[in-house]
């Protein structure tokens, strides 16, 4: 049996740390409201990264951030590859994550049918 490697989850670990200080500092682009991610997946030959981020305000239009989002991410990898001592800097791919906002839907429709 092939022995799972912790490798990915440590740089999606160190990535979502760096990642998240980045977005704060450096990226000035209007489209990229404040976000949380709150998971960074790393694929196992390190060649991608899926960065699952919400907005803090739900309000928030998806599609300008994620457009915003795409458009740093070569500037995103680029501060990243510089701060983080890896051969080879793993694709970002946005990914939103609207479990939050799932949920506050089922939760409004479980209080509205037990209501009736």
């Amino acid at each position: 049996m092939q022995q799972e490697s912790f490798r990915p989850l440590r740089i999606g670990e160190q990535l979502s740390r760096e990642l998240a200080g980045l977005l704060r500092a450096e990226v000035k682009d209007p489209r990229i409201p404040e976000i949380v991610i709150y998971d960074i997946v790393v694929s196992r030959d390190l060649s991608l990264a899926k960065v699952y981020y919400s907005h803090l305000d739900s309000k928030q239009d998806t599609t300008e951030s994620l457009k915003g989002l795409q458009s740093a991410s070569g500037f995103l990898r680029t501060r990243l590859s510089n701060l983080l001592n890896l051969r080879k800097m793993p694709r970002l791919r946005f990914i939103v994550d609207d479990t939050e906002m799932k949920s506050a839907r089922i939760e409004k429709l479980i209080e509205s049918s037990s209501k009736r």
